[in-house]
């Protein structure tokens, strides 16, 4: 291993990247469509990436996590390959909205990290990230950050031409394949989009010893994973489709569109209670497959009324009904084939988690030449609920009204952008009470039922997001973010409570938490003269009432007498102010050659997250240096990026460490013109290239579910 490190670390020093610079450059003039302020990304100065749909479409399919795990400040929480959570300046979960043209995706990933994001990244056009609380002043900002997942399945410009892609893909960590297709055009007045993908990836290979076992595995004398050379249970497959409609004229534009989206995938950990009754049916469980599936389907109408006169301007207005379902499920492994349909061969009923939610928006702008302003209103019901043998969470209503004012103003000494938001949230559901009773077990499940205590909660949050940016010289730019940003506890955090395996942890929420307070200062400073460009971000970020889960400690434990929660750790959601810094650094040098353009760029991103008694917040991201080399000629694109992720020893109580190390990413992409309007583009990509035993220390199975192995994989796709 020391030999290895020796090869690197020149490898390393003869790098010099930024995980985004080279999308940076090449897309100053994008529209950044999720912005209620300033319309395109140069004249934006709040942290943000933004990432084109060919970048995407020319590389491995994977979630949405790892997909942009590469760029400065964000991050990724796996539970295998399938499953990616994105983490911002390490916030995530309900702190990190995933959105879809600009409108929060409506899936349950909040209620269980081994839950995927339900976002098809097919045919996109681009996404765009915010880092930090001023996402306030995109659609619905929140503490941590935004990811908008941007397509054109609504098209609000009439297609200008007839466009049919088809795609392949194979990759070799998995033995896995894709194939998509995708097509738009403009039919007697009415565009017309369509996009389809199914792909299917078996176990994924890992290197040796990347499996950590601990002295207390249940199975110490069997074959271990690492022996086995891939990760058992970590299949997945999908299949994603949308259609689109629209109409555009001087009016404006309407459209409606309908999605669909199915996935299937192993869960390669899964806790087990350590009750008496079960563990006697242990041996009838062994060599047993769990697998979720999820299946969504959404609506969407959307349209845009241009009103032109002296006070407003346009209306933007949508809706979108979503139905969401993810149902974990027990099957035997024995004679499983991937992508048929799983049965139950056994007694324990699967757990279905839904989600239905119907959510109006609609904008008003009423901007001029010399002020941008907008009025936008939202309403959301979503319902929430959980069933089957690991409910641990019951049925909850919530509904949430949002009225926000946004102004983007040019001043004499500098530009300012302002939003202020007021949100008012109604939570209704119940905790289940158990209680113990002498009868026999027969009458018990014929007489008792479980007592509810039901709760009816209104909570109330205000928001606010300042922005002050100048241009100093023709080179250089100065911005000052100012954010005080409240999130309403979200339903697990306030009605949890049971058994939740995927974490391996017992659950308990407490209706009385109080909203958490994000009072954040971001100054930054970017620079660019000559194809030499570097930016450089503090940020500190205090959040009154913060929330997390914590693992009771032993003299805990020994105070519950004979509960023993089946054998489970005791998680407890508890609050405590907090406080997190950081900085993000970016430097590159792009040099113009004979045939194209090279960029040399490094990045470095560091945060650290610490309670106000002194202790840290668990699952924090560690430091990683990012280091790139992309080359562009004409049709050819070549991307070098290693990512150097140090040892997190900072770690809350009953956490381990998580060792540091190098991953050496290669993509390679050739346009080639076949005939006029005909296309052919291949790409050739390397992940882990150095073939690296890592884990992510955000991930509550690090130990147990380490990243894939070395993966090769190549993608076709021919457009005309």
């Amino acid at each position: 291993m020391k030999q290895l490190n020796t090869v690197k670390l020149p490898l390393a020093a003869a790098l010099v990247s930024l995980s985004c610079s080279a999308f940076t450059q090449e897309m100053e003039e994008v529209i950044v469509t999720s912005s209620l302020i300033d319309a395109s990304s140069d004249a934006i100065s709040n942290p943000l990436h933004v990432i084109n749909g060919e970048s995407i479409a020319n590389d491995a399919s994977q979630s949405i996590g790892a997909s942009i795990d590469g760029l400065v400040g964000v991050s990724s929480s796996d539970y295998g390959a399938a499953v990616g959570q994105p983490i911002i300046r390490g916030m995530s979960g309900s702190r990190v909205k995933i959105l879809n043209n600009g409108v929060v995706v409506r899936d349950v990933s909040g209620l269980g990290p081994d839950h995927v994001n339900d976002v098809d990244l097919n045919n996109i056009q681009q996404i765009e990230i915010v880092r930090g609380p001023s996402s306030l002043l995109y659609s619905n900002g929140t503490i941590g950050g935004i990811v908008n997942i941007v397509d054109n399945t609504i098209a609000r410009k009439d297609f200008e031409e007839s466009t049919f892609r088809l795609g392949l893909e194979a990759q070799t960590v998995n033995d896995g394949d894709s194939h998509d297709v995708s097509y738009q055009n403009n039919l007697g007045g009415l565009n017309i989009s369509a996009a389809y993908k199914d792909s299917k990836f078996g176990d994924y290979d890992i290197p040796n010893g990347a499996v950590i076992h601990h002295e207390d595995d249940d199975h110490a004398g069997e074959e271990h994973e690492e022996e086995l050379g891939y990760l058992p249970n970590s299949d997945s497959g999908s299949t994603a489709q949308r259609l689109g409609i629209s109409r555009t004229g001087d009016w404006g534009y309407f459209g409606v569109s309908i999605s669909e989206t199915e996935n299937l995938y192993g869960i390669p950990f899964h806790g087990d209670s350590h009750d008496e009754d079960e563990l006697e049916e242990e041996d009838e469980h062994e060599g047993e497959r769990i697998f979720s599936k999820t299946d969504s389907n959404v609506i969407n109408v959307e349209g845009s009324y241009i009103v032109g006169n002296s006070w407003l301007t346009k209306i933007d207005y949508q809706f979108r009904d979503s139905d969401y379902a993810h149902t974990e499920q027990h099957a035997e492994e024995e004679g499983h084939v991937e992508g048929e349909e799983e049965e139950d061969h056994h007694e324990e009923e699967p757990t279905t988690f839904t989600n239905d939610a119907q959510e109006y928006g609609a904008i008003f702008d009423l901007g001029n030449d010399s002020l941008s302003q907008k009025v936008a209103v939202n309403y959301v019901i979503e319902d929430i609920s959980v069933i089957g043998h690991e409910a641990f969470i019951n049925p909850t209503e919530s509904k949430e009204l949002t009225l926000g004012y946004y102004l983007s103003k040019e001043l004499d000494l500098f530009h300012v952008d302002l939003g202020v938001r007021h949100d008012q949230i109604s939570r209704n559901g119940s905790i289940s009470h158990h209680e113990e009773h002498e009868e026999p077990e027969e009458e018990l499940e014929e007489d008792h039922e479980e007592e509810l205590e039901f709760f009816d909660r209104d909570i109330n949050t205000t928001s606010y997001s300042l922005t002050l940016s100048r241009d100093v010289t023709e080179f250089l730019e100065v911005g000052l973010g100012l954010s005080s940003v409240e999130r309403a506890p979200s339903a697990v955090e306030l009605l949890m409570n049971g058994p939740h395996l995927a974490t391996g942890r017992f659950e308990a929420g407490n209706f009385n938490l109080e909203s958490e307070r994000a009072d954040n200062i971001d100054l930054s400073f970017s620079y660019s003269n000559n194809g030499l460009y570097a930016g450089l971000t503090f940020f500190h970020n205090d959040v009154n009432n913060y929330i997390y889960l914590m693992d009771e400690t032993e003299g805990d434990h020994a105070d519950h007498g004979d509960d023993d929660h089946d054998g489970l750790i005791l998680a407890n959601y508890l609050q405590q102010d907090a406080k997190f810094k950081g900085y993000e650094l970016e430097v590159g040098k792009t040099f113009d050659l004979a045939r194209g353009a090279l960029s040399l760029s490094f990045a470095r991103d560091s945060v650290s997250g610490e309670f106000t008694d002194g202790s840290n917040i668990p699952r924090m991201t560690p430091e990683r240096d990012l280091y790139k080399v992309h080359y562009v000629e004409d049709g050819l694109t070549v991307t070098l990026l290693l990512k150097d992720v140090s040892a997190q020893n900072d770690r809350a109580e009953n956490e381990t460490a998580t060792s540091g190390f190098q991953m050496l990413n290669l993509n390679l992409s050739k346009t080639i013109e076949t005939s006029p309007g005909h296309e052919l583009v291949l790409s050739v990509f390397g992940k882990n290239l150095l073939d690296e035993a890592a884990r992510n220390h955000s991930s509550f199975v690090k130990d147990e579910v380490p990243m894939s192995g070395r993966n090769l994989g190549l993608r076709a796709s021919y457009s005309f």
